[in-house]
């Protein structure tokens, strides 16, 4: 993580949290550009700005800092201490958040930008929730399935570009699956073969982490774990015909919903099926 910024937004209660985000790629300190969309949910463009008088819970542990004062200049903190110790900027637009907090921006896990709708059926909503996940103080996510295809990768390119609003997205490319599932939005692998290609594809699309799923054989996710590790992208699972021990030895990087979904312990398990 590179450059700080800074996200503001009302929580329950009307209490303003501002919530730092550091940005995955390095950029050199500027404003960031927006566009017209973007700019009308933005209440503070100023160069330099003071937070002054605030809480700040930090994210390692420590306790919280009462009564600090924050000061950020084109989109990041230069400098952050107790409030009498601070010097305010000439200039500098000043806002006062006595009796408020800042905290780290929410960096979410396991996300999705999609909602069922329907028997089998999930409907878009990422320029919903992505507004959304932003007002509640969420400044980093990992949508953890992908049921739309190009959508969640394009509105995670337009946000990195200031063209929409929202936090910041690794946007796994659609589901790797087998048959079986019965869901219409998702693509069936046929074959270790098939993953590596699909798995490529995504790839070459856009998509920064894949996600398998619960029908997938041992033989198409080693082949979607050997494509994605030469892209140097990561990917994890929500497994239910391979087991988590299986997954380890292939190199999965990661297994969603701990073991309440894990088959390791089901008595008679078959190889390849999912009980």
């Amino acid at each position: 993580m590179n450059a700080n910024r800074i996200h503001a937004s009302v929580m329950r209660g009307g209490t303003i949290a501002v919530a730092f985000l550091a940005l995955a790629t390095a950029v050199a300190a500027q404003r960031p550009k927006i566009s017209a969309n973007v700019r009308q949910y933005v209440t503070i463009d100023t160069p330099t700005v003071v937070l002054a008088h605030a809480r700040v819970i930090d994210g390692t542990g420590a306790p919280p800092r009462e009564n600090q004062t924050i000061v950020v200049r084109d989109g990041r903190i230069a400098a952050l201490g107790d409030a009498a110790s601070i010097q305010q900027p000439a200039g500098a637009q000043i806002i006062d958040l006595t009796g408020k907090t800042v905290i780290p921006g929410l960096v979410m896990m396991h996300e999705h930008l999609y909602y069922p709708s329907g028997s089998d059926t999930y409907s878009n909503l990422s320029e919903s929730f992505t507004r959304l996940y932003l007002a509640g103080g969420v400044t980093s996510m990992r949508t953890a399935g992908n049921s739309n295809g190009y959508g969640e990768i394009n509105i995670a390119n337009e946000i990195r570009r200031g063209e929409k609003p929202g936090p910041w997205i690794d946007a796994t490319a659609p589901y790797l699956t087998g048959p079986g599932l019965d869901i219409t939005q998702f693509y069936e692998l046929r074959d270790a073969a098939d993953a590596t290609r699909v798995t490529s594809f995504w790839a070459d699309a856009g998509a920064t982490s894949f996600k398998a799923y619960m029908t997938i054989t041992r033989a198409e996710l080693a082949a979607a774990i050997k494509e994605a590790h030469r892209r140097g992208l990561k990917i994890t699972g929500h497994l239910c015909s391979v087991t988590y021990r299986e997954a380890a030895a292939l190199g999965i990087d990661d297994l969603e919903h701990g073991f309440f979904v894990a088959p390791d312990f089901t008595p008679g398990k078959k190889t390849d099926a999912c009980p």
